[in-house]
């Protein structure tokens, strides 16, 4: 699990745009139809072309290994610049607008046998958790995109119907760009089968510019317990 971007996934998205009375004039609100995941981004941001993230995540969809991926996968992301585009996601340079990017993930038995929360802190497949030689190692290498890891922040929520999760903010400096901060929310279903995770990214002038408006993103991505 940990080489992939993307954990295997089978849920579909309903996204839900102006909800009537929930101040739908404001947010545009996305749900899994499994109805555990949702959450929301203002209404200004604009959804990411899907077959361009589709190749940002995966690769060459020509690839048979990026094919099964994406059959097995729901992404979605969500851009706060005029111009939208799947590059923002790991934006070093032009755009110092916010990028939201939600996945849910499916696990297989043996995945759901490893699952820890340090696995869930990996979870959007960015680095966070690697021993110190290995982050050295990988530092060292010129054309590794990841440098100059900071941990601002690593949250264990209180579970909640059976629900666990982890929220953690961290800085990168990405392709020798400026400082990234990245807001990363997991969770792991009750019943241990899903991984859903929200991560947010903008440059470290922009979260600290913007930290109220983006936590309020990050505290509505929510995953509910289906009772029965």
């Amino acid at each position: 699990m940990g080489s992939r971007l993307i954990m295997s996934a089978a849920t579909a998205a309903v996204l839900v745009t102006g909800l009537a009375g929930c101040g739908g004039a404001d947010f545009t609100y996305v749900m899994g139809n499994d109805g555990q995941s949702y959450f929301k981004v203002p209404a200004t941001w604009q959804k990411v072309d899907q077959k361009a993230l589709d190749r940002k995540v995966f690769g060459d969809m020509a690839s048979a290994t990026a094919q099964v991926r994406k059959q097995l996968s729901w992404t979605v992301a969500y851009d706060g610049f005029s111009r939208p585009s799947a590059d923002h996601l790991l934006d070093s340079e032009g755009s110092d607008e916010p990028f939201a990017f939600a996945m849910v993930s499916n696990l297989t038995e043996s995945e759901r046998d490893a699952v820890s929360l340090d696995v869930m802190r990996n979870a959007a497949m960015l680095p966070v958790v690697v021993s110190d030689d290995l982050r050295k190692q990988m530092e060292d290498t010129p054309a590794y995109p990841f440098k100059d890891f900071e941990l601002l922040s690593d949250e264990v929520l209180p579970p909640q119907d059976g629900v666990r999760g982890v929220h953690l903010v961290y800085n990168f400096k990405v392709l020798g760009g400026p400082v990234q901060t990245f807001d990363q929310t997991a969770y792991l279903a009750a019943d241990g089968s899903r991984v859903s995770v929200l991560l947010i990214r903008c440059s470290a002038t922009c979260y600290q510019s913007r930290t109220q408006e983006l936590d309020k993103i990050a505290q509505s991505f929510k995953v509910k317990r289906i009772p029965g």
